[in-house]
């Protein structure tokens, strides 16, 4: 536990920075801006629809190239070869730097790889892109779940859901959280 405590650091400072010093750039759509309206009133079922729509609309670039390099590192991951997703999203973050899904999905490829830090810096730049990414904020939940920071995993879980109350694993996570932060305390 003691070797994780620097990467835990650096992770909290990174979690840090972006909350209080990042300023994100808020280019949404309107049309991501009424699929986030309909998902906070929607119910479970319609909400699975929603949220796959907002899905698609992050993962497209605006270059079919781009959106090669973003399905190669995916298809990449499905088969579990993380290394080679992080060498198609390293190409792709490198050619479009400003498309937030592409860090993301590199981001989920270092998690993979138990690279904690390069996935922490990636979901910062993911959530500096795009604030609204629900997906980045559970990853972060799931980093320092991992590096045993639960509070911050509770911090960074409530965030996805505030945005998506329907975000995928967040709230079962939030329950595991406290359901061992109780037992702990008997």
């Amino acid at each position: 536990m003691k070797a994780r405590n620097p990467l835990l650091n650096c992770v909290k400072a990174a979690f840090v920075a972006f909350f209080f010093a990042a300023s994100p750039i808020a280019a949404q759509t309107a049309d991501l801006d009424a699929l986030f309206d309909r998902l906070k009133s929607a119910q479970a079922a319609e909400a699975e629809e929603i949220q796959a729509e907002i899905w698609i609309a992050w993962s497209k670039s605006g270059s079919d190239a781009m959106d090669l390099l973003l399905q190669r590192g995916r298809d990449a991951m499905a088969a579990g070869d993380a290394a080679l997703a992080v060498q198609h999203l390293t190409a792709l973050v490198d050619h479009a730097p400003d498309f937030a899904e592409g860090w993301n999905a590199r981001a989920t490829a270092y998690y993979q790889l138990g690279q904690f830090g390069p996935s922490v810096s990636d979901i910062a730049r993911t959530l500096t892109l795009n604030p609204r990414h629900f997906g980045a904020l559970s990853g972060l939940g799931s980093i320092f779940e991992e590096l045993g920071a639960p509070d911050k995993a509770v911090e960074a879980y409530n965030a996805a859901i505030e945005i998506n109350p329907f975000a995928s694993g967040a709230a079962d996570a939030i329950a595991r959280i406290q359901a061992a932060a109780q037992g702990q305390d008997l």
